[in-house]
């Protein structure tokens, strides 16, 4: 008998199935394993990365609303020294000027500290896309590769570009200058404002 026209029809679809990528990884344990974890940690990084930026955006709320209540406070101060007779005013100057100065303090250690945490987030959200972007490289090598997808170089690499990356963050050097800066202008305006109110009050 000879071959009828269907089975030639129907013999190289199932070749070009089972020679799928996806086809092959499926009869695979070890790729599909692989796969499987990947996946799932690319979920978590997805997740990780969302909560990191809400995590930046209530800290930099925090920071503006510390800027806000610093000069809201600048401005309640000057108010209160203006409303009352410009003698008493003058020798009352020092005590509001001791209270900005102590809450220009409190508050430039407060920017200093949120602006250290802003940074570390930045840090810990810029680690964690690098992550994801590395993941899903290996995840769309792995379906497209099949079984030619070499598991061990490509894992090995895997892990190697991530433990380079973190000694490479470990040795950067933080920059003091930009820590302190918030906190010396705030201290810094809290006694220019004060010491050009002294002089229009009691001169």
């Amino acid at each position: 008998m000879g071959e009828s026209p269907l089975s030639r029809v129907v013999v190289p679809e199932l070749s070009k199935k089972t020679d799928h990528p996806l086809h092959q990884i499926a009869e695979s344990p070890t790729h599909k394993l692989v796969l499987k974890q990947w996946l799932k940690e690319e979920d978590l990084v997805l997740r990780r990365i969302s909560i990191k930026e809400l995590q930046l955006t209530a800290i930099r709320r925090d920071i503006t609303f510390l800027y806000c209540s610093f000069f809201s406070l600048h401005s309640f101060l000057l108010l209160l020294l203006l409303a009352g007779d410009s003698s008493s005013s003058c020798k009352r100057s020092w005590v509001p000027c001791i209270c900005s100065l102590a809450c220009s303090a409190a508050i430039g250690w407060a920017v200093m500290y949120k602006t250290d945490v802003e940074k570390h987030n930045e840090m810990l959200l810029e680690r964690e896309k690098e992550d994801g972007v590395l993941l899903m490289k290996c995840v769309n090598e792995l379906k497209k590769k099949g079984l030619e997808f070499d598991l061990l170089k490509e894992v090995d690499a895997l892990r190697r570009a991530k433990s380079l990356r973190g000694g490479t963050r470990a040795t950067v050097v933080k920059r003091w200058s930009q820590r302190y800066l918030s906190t010396g202008a705030l201290i810094a305006f809290s006694c220019v404002f004060f010491a050009l109110m002294w002089y229009l009050l009691c001169t």
